[in-house]
């Protein structure tokens, strides 16, 4: 990198993720208010502002498994690895937002094959380091290749391809953020986890995902698709059926903890343990959703050729969320953790930021998105549930229109069952109330 690019005195401009301060390339735009899907990729050092939910979400993941030790011993540390880092700035996030009281037990490596990108990453981190410093000497027996890497600050830099990187140490948290599909990555990601581990998947090829390339679906998925009101489910759905049975043939089976449809891209947190006897039992979990008649669905695990024909799959049709983890997931807890104080957003315009009022309101806003709705639909989204599009309804129950969504909860719930918002860009209802139940809801609600 050319000293003219660097952090330092590139021509650009200072973001702040989080509590985190990233310098934008002078060829991307600042982010504007609410960014939705992909943004217009710059090349080496782009940032995606799109995703900033997502790295928000996997701070407060790492923080919460560490805070009630889920995942690991409370005094063993936690190595994490983010296989395809780019300009880091995850791994800067968990090195600068995660409690202090649990930075000692962090073991963060950050691998991209991307000499610019893993450069801008370091000197990013050296030129804008968390606010207290950690240092720890690297695990050697943990990496095969001595001096294949630089530690810096908390963070151990690698330029390696990601599948060799994954397979060189057990790790217990890995990230999976490749650009399109995770396919050629899962079986070295499952392989490189250790005997208890958690694992984190990004997929933007939404179109083959949600059966819209019907023709990709099959190649990379082996799934059939049906483009409707629960496409977004399925994609969901899908991708976390091949992550099971891709961990099933190394002997582990998965445990969903948050998995959402977010925008443009489907995100999977999943734990991962090695289990013989449970990974033979992952196609209890395996089916088909076939859509009937009168609009609603039913998951089955052995479909009929008629059937398949209206059904999407196969695909996981077992819980998706943890109740617990995910009810922690606040819009309180999300300020806690990952808001800037005033000394900090202080410390960040000394360092040059621009930083106005109106930013402050939107970057707390975003962060608020990033968990909205979750802990609120913790508990349906951990046990078995349905669906209902908010446009779906009225033709379901014969009313011409949609009551209010607070209105219709609070119908469902007089009727002794719950319902909740599902975070979704489209306004989906979860509940576990019968079909019946919800259509004479929506009936009630119509005529007030």
């Amino acid at each position: 990198m050319d000293e003219a690019e660097t952090p330092e005195v590139a021509p650009g401009h200072l973001w702040l993720e989080g509590k985190t301060l990233v310098h934008l390339r002078h060829d991307q735009e600042r982010p504007t208010h609410m960014p939705r899907g992909p943004a217009k990729r710059t090349g080496a050092g782009f940032l995606n502002p799109a995703m900033a939910p997502a790295r928000t979400r996997s701070v407060l993941l790492m923080a919460d498994a560490l805070e009630h030790d889920w995942l690991i011993k409370p005094d063993q540390p936690l190595r994490a690895l983010d296989a395809l880092c780019a300009t880091g700035v995850r791994v800067r996030r968990w090195r600068n937002e995660i409690p202090e009281a649990h930075q000692n037990r962090l073991r963060i490596t950050a691998n991209d094959l991307d000499v610019f990108a893993l450069d801008w990453l370091k000197r990013s981190h050296h030129a804008y380091p968390p606010a207290k410093s950690v240092d720890h000497d690297p695990e050697d027996d943990r990496y095969q290749r001595p001096g294949t890497g630089e530690m810096n600050n908390g963070i151990y830099t690698m330029q390696n391809d990601a599948r060799v990187t994954l397979l060189e140490a057990g790790y217990q948290w890995v990230d999976l953020d490749p650009f399109g599909s995770p396919v050629n990555f899962l079986d070295a990601a499952i392989q490189g986890l250790a005997r208890i581990g958690f694992l984190e998947v990004t997929a933007t090829d939404t179109a083959a995902l949600t059966g819209s390339s019907q023709g990709s679906q099959f190649r990379r998925y082996g799934a059939k698709g049906i483009v409707d009101s629960y496409a977004h489910d399925d994609a969901v759905r899908v991708l976390l059926g091949l992550v099971a049975t891709t961990a099933a043939r190394h002997d582990r089976a998965v445990e969903p903890v948050l998995a959402l449809f977010d925008g443009h891209h489907v995100r999977l947190s999943v734990k991962v343990r090695r289990s013989r006897e449970d990974a033979s039992t992952v196609l209890d979990s395996i089916g088909w959703r076939i859509r009937d008649e009168d609009g609603t669905y039913r998951f089955i695990q052995h479909p009929t050729p008629e059937e398949v024909e209206r059904g999407s799959g196969p695909l996981w049709v077992g819980p998706l969320w943890n109740a617990q983890i995910a009810g922690r997931m606040t819009e309180e807890r999300v300020l806690a953790v990952c808001s800037p104080s005033t000394e900090e957003l202080n410390a960040a315009k000394e360092r040059g930021l621009i930083w106005e009022e109106s930013d402050s309101e939107y970057a707390a806003r975003e962060l608020r998105r990033s968990v909205r709705y979750i802990s609120e639909a913790a508990v349906l989204m951990g046990k078995d549930h349905v669906l209902y599009h908010m446009d779906d309804l009225p033709n379901m129950a014969g009313t011409g229109q949609a009551p209010k969504m607070e209105a219709l909860f609070e119908a469902i719930r007089e009727a002794g069952y719950s319902a909740a918002r599902l975070p979704d860009i489209d306004p989906f209802v979860v509940t576990d109330a019968p079909h019946d139940v919800v259509v004479q809801c929506v009936r009630e609600r119509c005529q007030l």
